[in-house]
């Protein structure tokens, strides 16, 4: 099978196109191929299906097996290999997820694929249906662990998310505090985290904890989750270019129809055959 590892801001998966091959046991290839010793290595496997209510299908497994219900930067990757590949032939078309049916948007730029804008929805800000154990709205909360006090905002962009507010971000806070703040009870379904500091109204910098994978550079809802708690605090305007270690995301919280977009580069880095 000839698979194609592409990653966007550093988080990297590995993706096969299984539309001829529907039925193979596709948790267990991810597990295997998603070996950083003994297979390809990445976070997540991405698999390209037939759909009978989309353009394509995606199903995106983690390296543990798990299925994710929606994984936007995979969606970014399988719209570009899915344009580029020639299987759909439009910059705006249909991918089916878990979630429901996602409408990605190919930016070209000269005639190449400079980005891939994708809808995240609506963000949600009210503590309950976040879940957050605040009244209202979940903004400049105050979060301790051991030892240091952090203010937040708290929302749900596809999942929960926290935004840190921080002078200036380190992998070394983010990887100290994440996993703390993650499983903090005051969170009863867990939290994703964002650390970010802002650069100026138009760009923040930001590191991310995931509940699920770790650390990571960068990941398109913690990224959304921090402009969007940027702007609700004034700290930034709508649209922000959000800075990771391995480069930027565009982020746009739309004020006509509330929804937050993000566009990312979804790169290709090598192609090779999987002996299955």
């Amino acid at each position: 099978m000839r698979f194609t590892k592409m990653h966007e801001l550093g988080a990297d998966y590995v993706l096969l196109d299984l539309r001829d091959r529907p039925d193979i046991d596709r948790n267990a290839l991810a597990v295997r191929i998603c070996d950083r010793h003994t297979g390809v290595g990445a976070r997540a496997a991405l698999f390209l299906l037939p759909s009978d209510r989309a353009d394509v299908r995606c199903c995106a497994i983690r390296a543990d097996g798990s299925e994710e219900t929606r994984c936007c930067v995979g969606l970014s990757a399988v719209s570009r290999y899915a344009f580029e590949s020639g299987i759909v032939r439009k910059t705006v078309f249909t991918v089916e997820t878990n979630a429901g049916v996602e409408t990605p948007c190919v930016i070209l730029e000269n005639g190449r694929i400079a980005g891939v804008r994708v809808d995240l929805g609506e963000p949600v800000i009210d503590a309950a249906a976040v879940p957050v154990r605040v009244e209202g709205r979940a903004l400049g909360i105050v979060l301790c662990e051991n030892g240091r006090t952090f203010s937040a905002a708290a929302l749900r962009v596809g999942t929960p998310q926290t935004a840190v507010f921080l002078g200036r971000v380190s992998e070394a806070d983010a990887k100290a505090f994440g996993p703390l703040i993650a499983r903090d009870p005051l969170f009863p379904e867990g939290t994703d985290v964002t650390f970010f500091e802002t650069v100026c109204k138009e760009r923040i910098r930001a590191l991310m904890w995931e509940r699920t994978d770790g650390f990571s550079p960068c990941a398109k809802a913690g990224a959304a989750a921090a402009a969007v708690a940027g702007a609700l605090t004034g700290k930034t305007g709508r649209r922000v270019e959000v800075e990771g270690p391995y480069g930027t995301l565009c982020v746009e919280w739309s004020q006509q129809d509330n929804h937050v977009y993000a566009t990312g580069p979804a790169e290709p880095v090598f192609s090779g055959i999987w002996n299955e």
